[in-house]
């Protein structure tokens, strides 16, 4: 017979047997395999919220839903409609060869990311039918008995059953840098999340202890699926990129509307045919229409984020690539990004004076100075007591094999235990070799109301307790103070002035413990009484080498830098300025108190806001707020996280920016890039890519719109003045395909120039292409037109050609042409022999490509035939190359006058 359960709406309120009956589970034997299937159908699998497989029919119909594909649609069934099949058919091949690139493109980045996920599955202990069997976390249910030890990630959100000295670290989700204490007690029922110290919950990591639990929650239900929802719910935003090439994309067909509106009313005035309006009309969008530039721009996109892949920056979205070049605004974190992330301690402060600690990270290798000279621990008895203590007292572990670290990083447990114990092995005392002179008999653990910890070492003359803890709460338990001379007492004013010690420490940005011991003759006495303080420990999460020449890059380039953090208002103004965040030290810091819902905040508020270059007490919420007040400012943001908590303000950001080693899985899936090494520097190389890939998509535009804004007007003027049409439907095709796409292509790869990060940021409103970069594309495409139909006169009139060889001659003329307009793209300041574009090597292949493609059309029989091409002769090769030559001479002498620079 199925039991009966019903899981607690708050378990934290519950007792053990209370939740357990709910869940109608023994904690001796667990659940049977049977109940667990049954659980399993009736809750489904423990995942978080998963985007739906996107079947290769979604991913193909996708590709077809372009304006610019319409377009080509359309004008490929007016020429079925009047047959023109050949025209037809040659318009349809180039819709599906795009459709087929945009195709391999998508699915091969969408089943990636499917791969990635099906990785990243994690295995849980849990006990069933009396016994303890590791199985997926997904098939966890509500009512599993969970074992847990140091080192486990929690898989689902769990009741305590037994806390065993069990320490969380709940940073992911709460954005509480300290690890939590765990216990089995029922807490208030109005306890928020961060105090419910009898749950442990998914996505969060055990960092000391033992213990079991009872799954009371899984997949959505969990407080990380509740951040996950809100994740999905946060509406995507379009990137600037895909703004401005839609907005791109409307102007051309407008343009081509208009265009071809105006001259078909002439042709009807004039009574031309109706097959001669149509083949125009054919024309003219087929020349309007770039129907390479979303291959060029996918492709130099790919190769964008190829590139910054391998400088450890990992791009999940092709457009994000370009809108880092656009950031002006970075909100980085503190901790990880801007910092280590490895507490280290880098002194003492003792009775004799400050004692210096040398070295790095988990190194345990450095030296201690007192007043600029080496001393050595074992002949300091007053530093070496200390050292013995802050290694004692301790859950921390310390692997001895760097090459095989206990935990990816060389270590378990607090961050600032870990820290005590590479200080102590500096001086050669390692815990393990302290212990066996010293064994731990009792520990007093953690507590936040008494804010200490103690544990009880047995030797010889009784038991040695080692305490530390907070300044003032041990302090307030210390009787004596440890000095050269022995012990001595520790009287009211020695203590304010220890206090006050603490306090201008804590100003430097330190985070400080405090150390203390006695001797006492049992191992139950208490532990908080009588102690023998023995001094501070200052302890730092040092700068990252390369941030502060990171953030001066970003001022050179016109970036602002910003941090966000939880820490407190004081930690976070010391790393700012160590990292050269603030110019001055007296920079505001602005807490997250100051500032809270949108709507409640007013003008001055929000100015300060957007000012500070540091602000601390930060939470998700305020995150958004944050991002949304410098939107509304016209800024493109891009913002850093790690946590579960950080994912809704990665999505929401312009550019979500998530850490690869420490990152959670929500953080990533919501990100727009990943660090693969956590590294504020790799962002700036990330921005430096983005502008790079921005000016490479504008040259490359510009040159492809020039070529087809030639085609459009000689075509309309040829109409208009009821001359012979200087280029054919399938010529304009051949040419915006097949000539055009190669020396794009290769602008779109080429390097940048030297100061582009000594360049500002494009304003946020700029279009890609502004009102000037679209004179210059027109003042192009109008010399490059004039040209043709100057070849096709000269070809008539001054040779005799009949009207196809003039015709071959003017298509000719344009394709030689747009060979020489590539070299037009340099940059203004550039050399004429030497610039960018001559150093590219992809440059010179296409230009050898698309002349063996000019070639192939002329000669090659079948080709030549689809695209009503006949061999010119000498003389009109001869017309031809000399034609084309005038748009490049005009160009160069264009960049003299700073008229084209793009």
């Amino acid at each position: 017979m199925t039991k009966q359960l019903s899981i607690p709406n708050q378990p934290w309120t519950e007792s053990i047997q209370s939740v357990c009956d709910s869940l109608a589970v023994s904690v001796e034997q667990g659940l049977d395999g049977d109940e667990a299937r049954r659980r399993q159908e009736q809750y489904g699998s423990n995942r978080l919220r998963e985007a739906q497989r996107r079947s290769p029919w979604e991913i193909l119909i996708v590709q077809f839903k372009s304006l610019v594909v319409l377009l080509l649609v359309a004008a490929a069934a007016v020429s079925f409609i009047f047959g023109e099949w050949i025209d037809g058919i040659a318009i349809m091949v180039v819709v599906l060869i795009n459709a087929a690139i945009g195709f391999v493109t998508e699915v091969r980045a969408v089943r990636s990311m499917e791969a990635l996920q099906e990785m990243s599955q994690v295995t849980t202990r849990v006990r069933r039918n009396g016994e303890e069997l590791e199985i997926p976390a997904r098939e966890l249910v509500p009512g599993d008995i969970v074992i847990l030890d140091a080192g486990d990630i929690v898989t689902a959100d769990l009741r305590l059953l037994e806390a065993l000295k069990l320490q969380s670290d709940e940073a992911a989700l709460i954005g509480e840098s300290v690890p939590v204490a765990k216990q089995v007690e029922p807490v208030d029922r109005e306890a928020p999340l961060a105090e419910r110290n009898n749950m442990v919950f998914k996505g969060t990591s055990i960092t000391r202890g033992a213990g079991e639990g009872v799954v009371v929650a899984t997949g959505l239900d969990t407080e990380l699926g509740e951040i996950s929802t809100l994740v999905a719910e946060t509406e995507d935003e379009e990137t600037p990129l895909e703004q401005r090439l839609e907005k791109m994309g409307q102007k051309l067909i407008w343009l081509t509307v208009g265009t071809a509106a105006v001259v078909a009313v002439v042709g009807i005035i004039r009574n031309r045919e109706l097959l001669v309006m149509i083949e125009t009309a054919v024309a003219l969008a087929v020349a309007a229409i770039p129907e390479g530039l979303p291959i060029v721009a996918t492709i130099t996109l790919a190769r964008g984020m190829h590139r910054m892949a391998s400088r450890n920056a990992l791009v999940n979205r092709l457009a994000a690539v370009e809108t880092l070049g656009g950031t002006n605004i970075i909100c980085t974190d503190k901790t990880g990004t801007l910092t280590e992330n490895q507490m280290t301690v880098i002194e003492f402060l003792l009775e004799k004076g400050k004692i210096e600690v040398e070295g790095e990270g988990l190194t345990p290798e450095g030296e201690f100075k007192h007043k600029g000279e080496t001393i050595k621990p074992a002949d300091d008895d007053l530093l070496r007591q200390t050292l013995e203590v802050g290694a004692l007292c301790s859950n921390a572990y310390l692997s001895k094999n760097p090459e095989k670290p206990a935990n990816g990083n060389g270590s378990v447990g607090d961050p600032m235990e870990v820290a005590l114990l590479v200080a102590a092995a500096k001086a050669g005392l390692e815990r393990d070799d302290l212990l066996e002179r010293m064994p731990e008999e009792r520990e007093e653990t953690f507590d936040p109301e008494s804010n200490m910890m103690a544990t009880f070492h047995h030797q010889s003359d009784g038991y040695r307790v080692a305490v530390k803890g907070a300044p003032e709460a041990v302090l307030d338990a210390c009787t004596h103070l440890l000095t050269n001379e022995g012990v001595a007492e520790l009287a009211g004013q020695e203590r304010k002035r220890w206090l006050a010690r603490n306090q201008k420490m804590a100003e430097d940005g330190l985070r400080v413990l405090a150390l203390a011991q006695k001797t006492v003759g049992s191992a139950e006495a208490e532990p908080y009484s009588n102690l023998t303080f023995l001094g501070l420990a200052g302890l730092l999460d040092p700068p990252r080498a390369e941030v502060r020449e990171s953030i001066a890059a970003c001022r050179r380039a016109g970036i602002r830098v910003v941090m966000v953090t939880g820490d407190q208002p004081m930690t976070a103004r010391h790393v700012g300025q160590a990292v050269g965040l603030p110019n001055k030290m007296e920079a505001p810091v602005i807490e997250g108190q100051e500032f809270q819902e949108m709507d409640s905040l007013d003008e001055h508020t929000k100015q300060r806001v957007l000012e500070a270059p540091i602000l601390a007490r930060i939470s998700p919420e305020q995150k958004l707020t944050l991002i949304e007040l410098h939107r509304q400012n016209g800024d493109i943001v891009a913002m850093t996280g790690d946590g579960v908590n950080d994912a809704p303000a990665l999505k929401k950001a312009n550019i979500g920016v998530a850490m690869g080693r420490r990152g959670t899985q929500v953080a990533r899936e919501a990100a727009d890039m990943v660090l693969q090494d956590d590294a504020f520097s790799t962002i700036i190389v990330a921005v430096e890519q983005g502008r790079i890939i921005f000016n490479n998509i504008r040259k490359f535009i510009i040159y492809h719109l020039s070529g087809n804004m030639s085609e459009i007007i000689a075509v309309a003027l040829a109409s208009l003045l009821n001359a012979p049409l200087p280029l054919l439907p399938l010529q304009i095709l051949f040419l915006n395909i097949g000539i055009d796409v190669f020396p794009a292509l290769a602008l779109g790869v080429g390097e940048s120039s030297p100061g582009i990060m000594a360049r500002p940021p494009r304003d946020p409103a700029e279009p890609i292409m502004t009102r000037r970069h679209w004179a210059i594309m027109g003042g192009y495409g109008l010399i490059l037109a004039l040209t043709i139909l100057g070849a096709l006169g000269l070809a008539v009139v001054w040779f005799g050609m009949d009207i196809r060889q003039a015709v071959t001659v003017s298509f000719l003329t344009l394709a030689l042409a747009k060979l020489w307009h590539v070299l037009n793209m340099r940059e203004q300041d550039s050399g004429f022999i030497k610039n960018e574009i001559t150093a590219n090597p992809y440059v010179w292949g296409a230009l050898v490509i698309c002349a063996g493609l000019i070639l192939a059309a002329v000669y090659l029989p079948g080709l030549a035939t689809v695209l009503k091409v006949v061999n010119p002769g000498g003389q009109g090769w001869a017309l031809a190359a000399v034609m084309s030559l005038i748009p490049f001479v005009i160009g160069q002498l264009l960049k003299l006058t700073h008229l084209t620079e793009l």
